[in-house]
C-alpha cells in the first residue's frame, strides 16, 4: 500500500475550508490527522468533517508540531503569523505549504527561505492560480518561447466593489495591507512566473484610501465598517526589471471601473502577446498578417458527456503532495514567492515616501 502523507492544518478559517481541506481530502494519498485553530470550535468542526477517526485538535500550533508522525503542515493563518509558524514547522521536520502572501514583510519571508534551506524541508506558497487551465497553457507557450522576449506586462487584480468584510482582511496590523497584498499578490506571482523574471531593479508605487471611509457602501458582501477599514482600498505599482522589462500592477477591492478581473496577466513579447481579458487570447503576426487565437480549454465537447476538470485548488494540492512523495522541487518555490513579497513591500514603501524604491 502506498505511503499516506499525514497532514496537519494550522488555521481552520475561510481559506482552509474553502480550498485546502476540501482539496486534500480528495486525495487517496493524504490523511488529515491534526487541526489547530485559536478558536477551538473551528478546529473541532474541521476535524469532524475532514479528519481521520483519530485526528487530534489543538489551539497551540507548537503542540501540533510536536507530533512526529505529521509529514506536512498547511499554514492558513493571518499574514502576520505566516513566518513564525512556517519556520517552527520546518524546524520541527515538516514540509510546509503556506497560504499566500508568503509573509507580511520581506524580512519575515527571507527567514522562511533560510529555514527551508537550513532544514532541507520543502516549502511552497499557495498561489493556486498557476494551476488554472489558462495559466498552465500560457506557461507552456512562454516556456517554449512563443512570445519571444516579454518586455511589457500588466498584472491585474481589480474589483469594482468586493471588499472582504470577514476575518482580518481590513486589519493593517494582522495583514500588512489590503488588496495589494491580498489579490494583487496573485496577479504579480502569475506575471513573474510567466516571464520567468525575478530580478526587479526599482519600483514606483501609489496607494489610496479613497472609498474605505464611506458608510453603507455598495459591496458584494454587504457594507464594510469604515472604522475597521485600516488598509488601502487600491494600490498600483510600476516595476522595472533589471533586463529593462516593465510590469504595471493594478490592485483594488473598490474602484469605479468596469474593467475588472482578478489574477490576470497581459504579456507583450517580441514574437507575440497574450492576455486573459476574455478567456485566454493569443496574438501575433503570421505571413504579414495579424492574428488572434483563443485555445479551447474546457473539458467535454462530446454530446451527453461533460469531462470533469480538476479545479486549480485540487491540482495544486495533488501536485504539492506528489512533490513531497517524489522528492521534487515545488512548482512555486520560496525564492520566487520571496521576490513577490519584496516587490509588494517596495510598492507600499514607495507609496508612503513618494519616492522610487531601488533594489540592491
Amino acid at each position: 500500500m502506498a505511503k499516506k502523507v499525514k497532514v496537519g492544518i494550522i488555521g481552520c478559517g475561510g481559506i482552509a475550508n474553502g480550498k485546502h481541506m476540501p482539496s486534500l481530502s480528495n486525495l487517496e494519498s493524504v490523511e488529515l490527522v491534526a487541526f489547530c485553530d485559536i478558536i477551538e470550535e473551528r478546529a473541532v468542526k474541521a476535524s469532524k468533517k475532514y479528519g481521520t477517526k483519530s485526528a487530534k485538535v489543538y489551539v497551540d500550533h507548537k503542540k501540533l508540531l510536536e507530533d512526529k508522525t505529521i509529514d506536512v503542515v498547511h499554514v492558513c493563518t493571518p499574514n502576520n503569523s505566516h513566518s513564525e509558524i512556517t519556520v517552527n514547522a520546518l524546524e520541527a521536520g515538516k514540509h510546509v505549504m503556506c497560504e499566500k502572501p508568503m509573509a507580511k514583510t520581506s524580512t519575515q519571508a527571507r527567514e522562511m527561505v533560510a529555514a527551508a534551506k537550513r532544514t532541507g524541508k520543502k516549502l511552497t506558497i499557495g498561489y493556486q492560480n498557476r494551476f488554472r487551465p489558462d495559466s498552465q497553457h500560457l506557461k507552456a507557450m512562454c516556456t517554449r518561447g512563443d512570445l519571444g522576449e516579454v518586455y511589457y506586462a500588466r498584472a491585474q487584480a481589480i474589483r469594482r466593489r468586493a471588499v472582504p468584510t470577514w476575518g482580518v482582511f481590513l486589519d493593517q496590523e494582522k495583514q500588512g495591507g489590503g488588496p495589494l497584498i491580498d489579490i494583487g499578490t496573485h496577479a504579480l506571482d502569475l506575471t513573474l512566473w510567466m516571464m520567468e523574471n525575478y530580478k526587479p531593479k526599482y519600483v514606483v508605487g501609489t496607494a489610496y484610501h479613497k472609498l474605505g471611509s464611506r458608510e453603507n457602501a455598495a459591496n458584494a458582501w454587504g457594507p464594510w465598517d469604515p472604522k475597521e477599514f485600516t488598509v488601502e482600498d487600491s494600490a498600483f505599482g510600476f516595476v522595472v526589471m533589471e533586463n529593462g522589462a516593465t510590469i504595471v500592477l493594478e490592485s483594488s477591492w473598490a474602484l469605479n471601473s468596469l474593467f475588472v478581473g482578478e489574477a490576470k496577466t497581459v504579456l507583450c513579447g517580441t514574437e507575440g502577446g497574450a492576455d486573459m481579458e476574455d478567456g485566454l487570447r493569443l496574438n501575433g503576426e503570421e505571413f504579414s498578417r495579424l492574428y488572434t487565437k483563443m485555445p479551447e480549454l474546457e473539458a467535454g465537447g462530446v454530446a451527453f458527456y461533460e469531462g470533469r476538470q480538476e479545479t486549480e485548488a485540487d491540482l495544486e494540492a495533488r501536485t504539492w503532495i506528489d512533490t513531497v512523495l517524489q522528492d521534487k522541487t515545488p512548482v512555486c518555490t520560496p525564492e520566487q514567492a520571496l521576490v513577490v513579497t519584496e516587490i509588494l513591500e517596495a510598492i507600499y514603501q514607495s507609496a508612503e515616501s513618494g519616492q522610487p524604491v531601488f533594489f540592491d
